[in-house]
């Protein structure tokens, strides 16, 4: 069992706002997501979402935190920049991981980590056939993935991503409408590491997939924090004894 501490926060509107949608995720994105990892090994598990104070990230949940999950959509721009920055200095100063999903692209956070407006891209709902295609099988979040991952009916995504070329891109995909997006993209921030995972449309069952559920339990590992030394700051003696 992995004792990584694992938050997945989720806006937690659309299941609220449409049945169909609550359907397919009764207990919420983040329910499903946190039920995949679970499955994984993953036992300590927390959900926020975006109607709990602090939206579910005080400062003893992002303490208690080694991985952040994060599920956004339509309510990007109620999320509280205060909050946003604690987010921002948890990742880059504290090193911890982020995991950013699908409609995320747009999130205060991202763009933040990013240096970019909301990540704009090419998309529609149109129920496409997606494979997302392993570019990078030696990564650790490749780990027991097979050659591609087929997606009967998504949301379509199509480059041109407006985000920074990644450190490593791990997967791409193909849209049976022709587009093509770089789906899988790693970045590192300060001390944290960003993993960018594209599908998770909220009409689809896609966190119902066991191999979706196996890409997120690789990025949680990925993401984890390093055991890191304490460096100093300021005024700092010489290490060595200056010659007489």
């Amino acid at each position: 069992m992995s004792d990584l501490r694992i938050t997945v926060w989720n806006e937690f509107v659309h299941e609220k706002k449409n049945e169909k949608i609550g359907a397919i995720y009764p207990e919420g994105i983040h329910g499903a997501i946190m039920q995949r990892l679970r499955k994984r090994g993953f036992t300590n598990l927390r959900a926020a979402t975006l109607e709990m104070p602090e939206h579910g990230l005080t400062d003893e949940v992002l303490a208690e935190t080694d991985v952040l999950f994060w599920w956004g959509h339509i309510r990007h721009g109620m999320v509280d920049d205060a909050v946003v920055e604690k987010v921002y200095k948890r990742v880059v100063l504290g090193g911890m991981g982020l995991v950013v999903l699908h409609s995320g692209h747009g999130s205060k956070i991202f763009g933040k980590l990013m240096g970019t407006e909301a990540g704009s891209l090419r998309w529609r709902e149109s129920g496409d056939k997606e494979r997302v295609w392993i570019v990078e099988p030696g990564h650790p979040i490749a780990d027991g993935l097979p050659e591609y991952i087929e997606i009967p009916e998504e949301e379509t995504y199509g480059e041109r991503f407006e985000i920074p070329a990644p450190d490593q891109l791990v997967m791409i995909s193909w849209f049976s409408g022709g587009e093509v997006f770089r789906s899988g993209c790693c970045y590192q921030r300060g001390r944290g590491k960003i993993f960018y995972f594209r599908p998770g449309h909220e009409a689809y069952p896609i966190y119902q997939d066991k191999t979706i559920g196996k890409v997120l339990a690789n990025a949680a590992k990925w993401a984890a924090p390093v055991n890191f030394a304490e460096y100093k700051s300021g005024w700092c003696d010489s290490l060595e004894k200056p010659k007489e």
